[in-house]
């Protein structure tokens, strides 16, 4: 079933979801983190993402970013991180994941023989400045929420150091 949720204007600004399938903890090591911020600066300099904030836990992230292509930015980012994982998986003999993986696929999945991302990101139009700092408070005290850190940033998977007058791993952009 597809999404409700759609991009309504080309160039603005969104919060967005993307959820490995069965919210499956994928997210816990360096080497898959990384192969999800390579791929943010990859779309921020060659398919015009723009990312505003971000935060990366161990079944999810969610994105504050724009683009005139988003979802095509998006579907892209999915589609590339997905192969990646799975290799990195395979390399490290990770059967166990990817049984996992193949297990949840869904049956009009024909091009792979595992899903890694649930269908869609759910993009929510930010139509505020109330909005949008209410949606990158909620980013950055996830991993509060969660009991990983005791502040935001600490959490060095997200744009909370950025937020707080330090540097993040991920250069932000600017709002026009």
């Amino acid at each position: 079933m597809r999404s409700r949720y759609t991009i309504k204007e080309p160039g603005g600004v969104y919060f967005i979801t993307c959820t490995v399938v069965e919210w499956i903890p994928i997210f816990t090591r360096k080497p898959y983190f990384d192969i999800l911020i390579d791929s943010l600066q990859f779309c921020r300099r060659h398919k015009g993402l723009k990312v505003y904030a971000w935060v990366i836990l161990d079944n999810h992230l969610h994105l504050v970013v724009g683009g005139d292509r988003l979802t095509d930015a998006i579907r892209d980012f999915k589609s590339y991180t997905a192969k990646r994982i799975i290799a990195q998986l395979e390399q490290e003999q990770k059967s166990w994941v990817l049984n996992q993986f193949l297990y949840y696929k869904k049956s009009t999945k024909t091009k792979s023989n595992y899903q890694v991302w649930q269908e869609g990101f759910h993009p929510k139009d930010i139509t505020s400045e109330e909005m949008l700092y209410q949606k990158t408070v909620y980013i950055h005290e996830n991993p509060v929420r969660i009991g990983v850190v005791e502040e935001p940033e600490h959490w060095v998977y997200s744009s909370a150091r950025d937020y707080a007058g330090g540097k993040g791993i991920l250069e932000l952009d600017d709002f026009d």
